[in-house]
């Protein structure tokens, strides 16, 4: 172990700190944590317990990364949280383990950007280069796939998925799951999927015929109000757009959802889940 550590640090003699690591005043390393080469811990932050963070991450003051779940179902099981590599992870933001029902584990990605007085709660399961601005708060269970993007201030209920490459407005409150490469944004009540993301797409490069296709497949499903949704996905998988791999995702998920593998559905599965270990504990 090399690095910077200040004297007023305090770390558990069973974490395990990697190469060239800074260590701030005043930060709390806790129990079975394992800090990356080269991560930098600011002042006053503190990794609670059975946390890994990987190389070059960067934890900001006072946040509180590791913290036991915020649900009455968790009984003090061994759970984990796990962050990838290059994360950043912004002040006062607060990062919950996984629970026992939920699977045991939260997980980050790696080039993540995670701002200040976000909350990710137990269970969530993030891509890489994955953003979350300031305030914005996840509810358990949830999952964000690579490059998506959540504005600031946002809500998002358990059990949601957000697809890759989505981008969601900000003060928006979403109980359904965004497909990818769409906007979606509006308060509460009033949230729905816009239009698609076009400036997240030119951004990361989704080629310019794949764009095209997600064009003609967004209306299909999205603007046709005379069809079921089963209808809109049947004649897409029947049409020559789902060749295209972007649309041949996108489709995925929107069956995915429709058909209750994804997303709020889930729902009924931790229920379930809970009955039996309230029936067994």
């Amino acid at each position: 172990m090399s690095g910077h550590i200040h004297p007023s640090a305090v770390i558990h003699r069973t974490a395990e700190i990697g190469r060239d690591v800074e260590i701030g005043p005043f930060a709390v390393i806790g129990p079975h944590v394992r800090v990356g080469d080269r991560s930098r811990l600011l002042s006053h932050s503190h990794l609670v317990t059975h946390t890994t963070i990987g190389a070059e991450c960067h934890v900001c003051s006072a946040a509180v990364v590791g913290g036991d779940p915020q649900d009455l179902k968790y009984r003090g099981e061994e759970t984990t949280l796990v962050v990838g590599d290059r994360t950043r992870i912004g002040e006062f933001a607060t990062l919950n383990r996984g629970t026992g029902i939920g699977g045991g584990e939260t997980r980050i990605g790696s080039d993540c950007l995670i701002m200040a007085y976000v909350h990710i709660a137990h269970d969530c399961i993030l891509g890489d280069h994955v953003i979350l601005t300031n305030c914005t708060q996840l509810a358990g269970h949830i999952r964000i796939e690579d490059y998506a993007w959540i504005s600031g201030s946002c809500l998002i209920h358990h059990f949601v998925t957000i697809g890759s490459l989505s981008f969601v407005g900000p003060n928006s409150g979403v109980g359904f799951d965004v497909p990818p490469y769409v906007l979606a944004e509006g308060f509460r009540t009033d949230c729905r999927i816009r239009t698609l993301n076009i400036e997240g797409m030119h951004r990361w490069g989704v080629p310019a015929e794949s764009v095209s296709a997600l064009k003609k497949a967004f209306r299909i499903l999205f603007r046709q109000e005379d069809k079921t949704r089963a209808e809109t996905i049947g004649e897409i998988a029947d049409s020559e757009l789902s060749r295209d791999p972007c649309v041949a995702n996108l489709l995925a998920h929107v069956r995915a959802s429709h058909e209750g593998k994804q997303g709020r559905a889930l729902e009924r599965l931790r229920a379930a889940n809970h009955t039996r270990v309230m029936s067994t504990g």
